[in-house]
C-alpha cells in the first residue's frame, strides 16, 4: 500500500480539526520524552479540549518541560529576568502547566513514565496517574494504553524539493511507533499521526530520516516556529568532580560510553577530556588519589593513556558532552552495520585504511567471493573498500572507461585493482547511536553546525536499538555485540545499599522521583556482554532538613536495580567492586567508599546482621573520606583550575552565580525548623554595610526596598551573602 502525501496546514486549530475528525472526540496523545514535543499542535489540542468538555483527552509522554518558576519571592526576583532571557521566545506547553498548577479540566488527564526529578513529589494525582515502564518497553505500555493519536516535532529536510523530514531529537519511540500505526491505519484503526516541523531542529539523517507520507497531518508554518527549550548547564561540585574523575580512569580505549545528564555526566566528560588531552596533569592528580593502589579493579577494566584508538558512544541520550569528546578526539571509534566486517575491525584484522590486504582478510572470512559477484561489488562500495564508481557488469568490473577481472588470485588483476578501484578508508562508519537529546542552547547550536561529514558520524535511532541487545530492524544481537565491546554504561543513583541494590527513581514511601528510563536496561546488559560494566556513580552524602545524612544505608525500602545485579559504583571516595564477590566483601566495599562520619554505624550495622566478622576493624586508609580531603584537590581555581565549575560554560552571568551562592547558602540555613528561627534573627539584626553588594541588590530590585516584604526580602539575602562569603562584616557568620 503507498502511503498518501500528508495534509498540510497552517495552524494548530487546523491540525486540531483535522485530528478530530479522524478519529473522534476520545483521544489518546502520545508525545515523546522532552525536547520533541509538537507544542503548537499540543496547545491547541488542549485549549479545545478545555472548551469542549465532550473531548476526553488522555496524554501520555515523559518529561515535560517547563520554566523553572521560583517558591519564595527572593527564588522569583532571581528567576524572573533569567527565564525572560532563556525561555521568553517558547511558548509553554499550557497542559503542563495546568498539571503543576492543579489546573487540569476534568476531561483531561496527563500520565507520564519519566518525571523531572522531583518535580512531582508532593502531587498525588501525577503520582496516581504514572506509569512505571523500562524506556524498552514504553512503546509497548502506550499502545496498551488505547493510544490513536501521536504528536512529534521534525525537522524539515534542507532541500526544498525532498519530502524527508528528522526524527531528530526523539527517534527514541517513534521509529517504533510509526509502523505499528501505519498497520493499525491499513487494518481499519482510527489513527493519527501528527508532525510539526521547526527548522530550529538539527537535522540529522540515517535511521531518524523518515517520509513525510509517514505521517497523516503536517503542521508547517515557518513564521510561528519558535526556538527550542534549552536545559542550562548545571554547576559541577568538588565531589562530582572527584567522581567523574575515578569514573573516567574506568574507560578502555577502543571500548564504548554511555553516560546520562546532569553534573555528574559532565563531570565524566570533563575528566575524560582532560585525560585525553592533558594527560600529565590528569596523571598527577590519579596518583595523588593513589587510585591504582585503593582500586585495584582500574588496571583490569580501565585504563590511564590518552585515547589513541578513541571510543565509541551507544547512550539512549545523546548529552551535550558528547560533542565536546568529538571536538577533544575521544569520540572517534567507529562501528558498521555489518557483524562480520565490525569484528573483523574489533580482531585487529582490518584497519581504517584500505589495501588489498582488505579484500584478503574479507574474502578469508567468506564475507566476499573471488571471483567477485555483483553483490561483493556492491557491498564493497558501500563500505569504502571500492571506490563508488565501480560497478558489475557482465561478469567484469567497470571504473569509467576501464574494464577489469574480478578474479583475487590474478596478480596482473589484482595490480589494477588497486591502481583503479580501491577506495583510499572505510567509509560509513558511525562514532555515537543515541535515542534522544536534551540540552543547553549552545548544544543545539553546535548540533546546527556540524559538518555533513560530521553529522553523518553520528545515527540518531530507536531506543530499542540502544537499550537492549535483542534483535531489532536497525540491526541484530550478533552485530549489537560487535560493536559495543568494553562497554562502560554509566548511571546514577540516589542511594546504594551496603547488600548492593540501588535506589534511583523512588522512595520507600511509594513517591516516585523519577523513573528508571533505561538504567535497568544498561545494567542488565553490562552483564550480559562479555567485556561490559555497568557504572553507578552517587555523591555519599545529601543535606536533608538541615542535616548531613549518608547515601549508602544498610538497606532502604523501595530498589531500582536488585542486589544480583551490582557491579562497580563510585564515590567521591572511590570505586567499589561488587561484582562476583560474597556479601561481606561487597557489605565492606560498599562501606570503604562511604563518608567516614557514617562508616562506624555502616559498619555496626553489618556486624549486627552478621555480615561482617565481629572482629572486623576499620582500616585507617579507610578512614579520610572527608569533603575537606574531595575539596583540597577537586576544588575550583588555582592556576591551572583543572577541575572548574562550569567546565562547558554556563548559562547564568557572573551577577547571577554570586546570587545563586547567597540563595543556596540561605536555602541551606534555612532548611530546619530552628535554622530558619536563626537566620531570621540574624537578618533583622542591624544590616551590615550593603554597599559592595548594591549591584546584586539591584539585581533583585532590593537596592532600594518598600514596604516590609521587601525590606525583610532584602535582610535575608544579605544573610545570603554573609553566608556564601560574599560580604564581611564583624561577626558575620563563615560561609
Amino acid at each position: 500500500m503507498v502511503a498518501e502525501s500528508p495534509m498540510v496546514v497552517t495552524s494548530g486549530e487546523a491540525s486540531v480539526e483535522a485530528v478530530v475528525e479522524r478519529v473522534g472526540k476520545r483521544i489518546v496523545l502520545g508525545l515523546p520524552l522532552g525536547l520533541g514535543k509538537p507544542v503548537r499542535f499540543v496547545n491547541a489540542l488542549y485549549r479545545r479540549a478545555q472548551q469542549d468538555a465532550s473531548i476526553e483527552l488522555h496524554i501520555i509522554t515523559a518529561i515535560s518541560m517547563l520554566a523553572p518558576q521560583g517558591h519564595s519571592s527572593l527564588e522569583q526576583r532571581f528567576l524572573e529576568p533569567f527565564v525572560h532571557r532563556l525561555y521568553g521566545d517558547i511558548p509553554e506547553l499550557e497542559y503542563a502547566r495546568d498539571v503543576v498548577d492543579g489546573q487540569l479540566p476534568p476531561n483531561v488527564r496527563v500520565s507520564e513514565f519519566f518525571f523531572k526529578a522531583g518535580s512531582f513529589l508532593d502531587h498525588p494525582d501525577q503520582q496516581r496517574n504514572y506509569v512505571c515502564t523500562n524506556y524498552t518497553h514504553a512503546v509497548r505500555d502506550l499502545l496498551a494504553q488505547g493510544v490513536n493519536v501521536v504528536g512529534q516535532m521534525v525537522a524539515p529536510s534542507p532541500d526544498k524539493d525532498s519530502d524527508l523530514v528528522s526524527l531528530s531529537c526523539n527517534p527514541d519511540l517513534s521509529l517504533d511507533l510509526l509502523p505499528v500505526f501505519r498497520a493499525r491505519a491499513e487494518a481499519g484503526d482510527a489513527i493519527a499521526l501528527v508532525a510539526e516541523t521547526n527548522r530550529q531542529l538539527p537535522y540529522f539523517g540515517r535511521d531518524c530520516e523518515v517520509s513525510g507520507s509517514s505521517f497523516d497531518i503536517l503542521l508547517d508554518r515557518q513564521r510561528s516556529e519558535y526556538p527550542l527549550f534549552s536545559v542550562p548547564q548545571m554547576a559541577v561540585t568538588p565531589a562530582d568532580h572527584a567522581i567523574g574523575f575515578y569514573a573516567s580512569a574506568l574507560l578502555k580505549d577502543g571500548g564504548t560510553l554511555q553516560v546520562g545528564i546532569g553534573s555528574l555526566g559532565a563531570a565524566l566528560v570533563h575528566s575524560t577530556v582532560l585525560r585525553h588531552t592533558r594527560n600529565d596533569a590528569w596523571r598527577q592528580v590519579y596518583d595523588r588519589l593513589e587510585v591504582a593502589r585503593r582500586n585495584p579493579v582500574v588496571e583490569r577494566w580501565g585504563g590511564t593513556g590518552p585515547f589513541a584508538e578513541g571510543l565509541y558512544g551507544c547512550s539512549e541520550m545523546m548529552v551535550d558532552g558528547f560533542v565536546y569528546l568529538l571536538q577533544a578526539g575521544v569520540l572517534k571509534r567507529e562501528v558498521f552495520d555489518h557483524a562480520g566486517l565490525q569484528r573483523l575491525i574489533n580482531e585487529g584484522k582490518i584497519g581504517a585504511e584500505v589495501s588489498l590486504a582488505t579484500l584478503d582478510t574479507l574474502r578469508e572470512a567468506e564475507l566476499i567471493h573471488s571471483p567477485l559477484r555483483a553483490r561483493d561489488v556492491h557491498w564493497l562500495s558501500r563500505y569504502g573498500i571500492f571506490h563508488p564508481a565501480v560497478r558489475f557488469k557482465g561478469g567484469r568490473l567497470v571504473v569509467e572507461d576501464q574494464t577489469l577481472e574480478p578474479d583475487l588470485d590474478d596478480p596482473a588483476a589484482r595490480e589494477r585493482l588497486e591502481l583503479l578501484a580501491l577506495g583510499e578508508r572505510l567509509r560509513g562508519g558511525v562514532v555515537l547511536h543515541g535515542g534522544f537529546y536534551l540540552g543547553p542552547e549552545a548544544f543545539y547550536q553546535q548540533l546546527r553546525e556540524l559538518t555533513p561529514e560530521q553529522r553523518d558520524r553520528i545515527c540518531m535511532t530507536s531506543v530499542n536499538y540502544i537499550n537492549h541487545l535483542y534483535d531489532h530492524a536497525f540491526g541484530n544481537q550478533q552485530l549489537k555485540a560487535a560493536q559495543r565491546k568494553e562497554s562502560r554504561f554509566v548511571n546514577s543513583a540516589m542511594m546504594y545499599t551496603l547488600g548492593g541494590a540501588a535506589v534511583s527513581d523512588g522512595l520507600d514511601d511509594g513517591r516516585v522521583v523519577s523513573g528508571v528510563g533505561g538504567q535497568y536496561n544498561f545494567v542488565a546488559m553490562a552483564h550480559e556482554l562479555p567485556d561490559a560494566r555497568s557504572i553507578l556513580t552517587l555523591r555519599s552524602t545529601r543535606s536533608s532538613g538541615g542535616r548531613t545524612v549518608s547515601n549508602i544505608v544498610f538497606s532502604y525500602g523501595h530498589c531500582t536495580i536488585p542486589r544480583h545485579l551490582r557491579d562497580l559504583v563510585v564515590t567521591e571516595y572511590g570505586i567499589a567492586d561488587l561484582r562476583g564477590k560474597s556479601d561481606e566483601q561487597v557489605y565492606l566495599e560498599m562501606i570503604r567508599i562511604a563518608d567516614s562520619r557514617f562508616q562506624p554505624d555502616l559498619l555496626k550495622q553489618a556486624k549486627k546482621a552478621g555480615k561482617v566478622a565481629p572482629d572486623f576493624e576499620l582500616p585507617d586508609a579507610w578512614c579520610h573520606n572527608t569533603p575537606e580531603a574531595v575539596r583540597a584537590l577537586f576544588q575550583p581555581g588555582g592556576d591551572e583550575n583543572l577541575f572548574p565549575a562550569f567546565p562547558f560554560g554556563c548559562d547564568f552571568s557572573d551577577q547571577e552565580l554570586q546570587l545563586g551562592r547567597a540563595l543556596k547558602a540561605l536555602k541551606a540555613a534555612m532548611a530546619s525548623r530552628r535554622g530558619k528561627l536563626v537566620t531570621l534573627w540574624r537578618a533583622l539584626r542591624a544590616p551590615a554595610d550593603v554597599s559592595p553588594v548594591m549591584p546584586l541588590l539591584k539585581r533583585m530590585g532590593l537596592d532600594a526596598p518598600k514596604g516590609v516584604r521587601e525590606k525583610l526580602d532584602q535582610r535575608l539575602l544579605v544573610q545570603g551573602f554573609l553566608l556564601a562569603g560574599l560580604l564581611k562584616t564583624k561577626g558575620s557568620p563563615k560561609a
